[in-house]
């Protein structure tokens, strides 16, 4: 057995069932004790976005007081740095992938892996703030190391070491560079008769880890404030793309709504089918949200903002906007064109083609527009995770010789195959969202806690 058979095989193994429970087990535990929050409080996130930072709300909390107004950037910009992250080649290669392995169903239990995601964004974001620290430069960091090392007590300091050790793997973007690299083969390199070679790849990879570079550089700081702009600018372009094939094919709409409710529930091929299709839906929903892994506790504990559960509520927004309206945009064209029935991992093709198949001529090339957008702002957020994991480890002045490392792996994914790619971050988040979410479980009441006492029921 070599290694990656042997990788591969412990990974199918915690990928399955036992992460199913923890994720989708620990985001149902905390949607029900935070009493349906996400459903009862959304309009609360929004509204907490265009709030000001005020340290009024929180004058009987030392532990917050201590970190007042020292963070590095915003809860919006907090909120836009995790989505970048977040919506990029998962909501496209992740949802093609979903459905080809598990068939429309898988996208139900995404949906239904991003309403309790959005429970457990909301515990870890208040726990980022809760639980902040500090570098050996000085500056406020945030994130699982922090919230272990602080909230359980300093004993459990080798989980949070274990914890980032395993993120600073996940914080690879081999998914995005991976799949990148395939879309332009696809339709730019391939057309033009040009052979899908080594050269080829490499040449793109090249390419792509300049302009990777010329934005990692300039840190959280500068990240933040790109993805701000970029976010907002990208899912509604993706949005109006979707909505032009929507109402040129609005005909095959209603019968795409009814596979992913019949299939979700298909009893036909007996209850491990169906537990299958969960898992498999549930699987894909980690990549693309991110809920119990713990990046996006990293950004939410470097914002300015003071207030823990108001952070909450901002990171509670992120699995709605990633796994619910984007990879939505992104099953509806894909489930239209019916051509995801293929064999292997086939990822970005599956929604090239129904792209293609739906806006003849230039639908592919939309496509491509859009995935340049969310593979590059993956990439450009990314590295903020990488860099904080390896600081903690190291001290923030070697850490921060990550990005070079993280830069030579991007040009080393554009080359790999997507089945070592899909594998290895499978099994990095799942060892991240193991500490991670029994952290956020122990330290859920309190959570509660400072909810009731800033007076919110």
């Amino acid at each position: 057995m070599t290694v990656f058979e042997f990788i591969s095989k412990v990974s199918d193994f915690v990928c399955g069932y036992p992460l199913f429970a923890l994720l989708i087990g620990g985001g149902m535990f905390l949607f029900f004790y935070s009493g349906a929050l996400p459903l009862r409080w959304f309009g609360k996130a929004v509204g907490a976005l265009r709030q000001k930072n005020s340290t009024t709300a929180l004058q009987n909390s030392t532990q917050t007081q201590l970190n007042s107004g020292k963070g590095q950037i915003s809860s919006f910009q907090a909120l836009m740095t995790a989505i970048s992250s977040t919506v990029g080649m998962g909501n496209i290669a992740g949802v093609a992938i979903a459905i080809s392995m598990g068939g429309p169903g898988a996208i139900f239990w995404m949906w239904v892996s991003a309403l309790f995601g959005m429970a457990t964004k909301f515990f870890e974001g208040t726990l980022a703030i809760m639980y902040r620290g500090q570098d050996d430069n000085g500056n406020v960091q945030g994130g699982p190391m922090y919230i272990i090392t602080k909230g359980l007590g300093s004993k459990f300091k080798p989980m949070a070491v274990f914890f980032a050790s395993f993120a600073m793997i996940g914080s690879f973007c081999v998914m995005q560079a991976n799949q990148l690299t395939e879309s332009i083969t696809t339709v730019v390199t391939e057309p033009l008769g040009l052979d899908t070679s080594f050269w080829i790849k490499a040449a793109i990879g090249l390419v792509m880890t300049i302009l990777v570079t010329l934005v990692v550089k300039g840190g959280i700081t500068k990240i933040s404030a790109l993805a701000s702009r970029i976010v907002p600018f990208m899912v509604t372009l993706y949005l109006i793309l979707v909505l032009v094939i929507t109402v040129v094919h609005i005909d095959r709409l209603p019968e795409v709504f009814g596979l992913i409710f019949r299939e979700a529930f298909n009893f036909k091929a007996g209850f491990g089918a169906l537990a299958g299709i969960a898992i498999i839906g549930a699987r894909r929903a980690m990549y693309v949200n991110e809920a119990g892994v713990g990046t996006a506790s990293m950004v939410h504990g470097s914002s300015k903002n003071d207030d823990p559960v108001r952070e909450g509520l901002v990171a509670m927004l992120g699995p709605a906007i990633d796994s619910g309206l984007v990879c939505t945009l992104t099953a509806i064209p894909i489930l239209m064109a019916g051509c995801y029935d293929v064999e292997g991992v086939k990822g970005l093709n599956i929604a090239l083609n129904s792209f293609s198949e739906l806006l003849p001529g230039w639908g592919q090339y939309a496509l491509l527009t859009t995935v340049l957008f969310f593979a590059f702002s993956t990439m450009f957020s990314y590295s903020i995770y990488g860099v904080k994991c390896a600081s903690y480890l190291f001290g923030a002045k070697r850490g921060k010789y990550y990005v070079y490392a993280y830069l030579a792996v991007i040009f080393i994914s554009c080359i790999a195959s997507l089945k070592l790619v899909v594998t290895v971050m499978d099994f990095a988040f799942a060892m991240m969202a193991l500490p991670n979410m029994l952290t956020v479980l122990y330290l859920s009441p309190r959570v509660r806690a400072e909810i009731r006492k800033q007076g919110r029921k």
